[in-house]
């Protein structure tokens, strides 16, 4: 059966040890000036020295990968948006017309999954497995980096349309690490295939602030 194609961004699914990821996240801020709408799975970076009065620190998209550069502050990232936060000021009235996203160029807050030993689950835009058929020792992917491939994000739903660059995948210091494929019974290696990969390119545990 071949895979679906629903990609729905950065999605958290547990930590690197094995262990549910069942934490919160944290609230950054979306300023006014930011013109672009943004969904939950998201990839997001801290903007560098802005914040809103309280000290809440901005975030943005980041840029997609070429599979070359891994400049942080383009190219890294401190997670994944998990929702978004009907609050800040002014407060926003929750109603059932309220978007499932973040519109561009309004105000407001949205909630980060931005722990740095989560492992996401993404779908990938190709196929980097290998050749077919598999054979055990013979799939690749596992173990290598992989840049991030940007997708129009779903109005309907509120989810990302950001996937894994199959063709990528390669030893250099690209945004993703390959950790495993996501082991359940509607996803096989193949297009579309769904990865838990951990971020490599990551602000958070960079040594330089951005």
């Amino acid at each position: 059966m071949a895979n679906s194609n629903a990609a729905r961004g950065l999605i958290p699914y547990k930590r690197a040890s094995g262990e549910p990821y069942n934490s919160s996240g944290n609230i950054y801020y979306v300023p006014a000036s930011y013109g672009t709408n943004l969904f939950v799975g998201d990839p997001v970076q801290i903007v560098s020295a802005s914040a809103d009065t309280q000290g809440i620190p901005s975030v943005r998209l980041i840029t997609a990968g070429n599979g070359t550069d891994s400049g942080i502050s383009t190219y890294g990232l401190i997670g994944a948006i998990m929702g978004i936060i009907p609050g800040g000021e002014p407060q926003i009235a929750v109603t059932r017309d309220l978007p499932v996203y973040h519109q561009a160029s309004t105000a407001g807050y949205v909630l980060v999954c931005d722990d740095p030993d989560v492992l996401y689950m993404v779908q990938e835009n190709g196929s980097m497995a290998g050749s077919s058929p598999y054979t055990a020792g013979s799939v690749t992917g596992p173990g290598k980096n992989v840049d991030l491939v940007s997708g129009a994000g779903s109005t309907v739903t509120g989810y990302s349309g950001w996937t894994l660059g199959s063709s990528s995948l390669s030893v250099s210091a690209l945004q993703m690490r390959v950790m495993r494929m996501l082991e359940q019974a509607d996803n096989q290696l193949g297009t579309n295939a769904k990865w838990l990969c951990r971020i490599n390119l990551n602000q958070l545990t960079n040594t330089t602030g951005t």
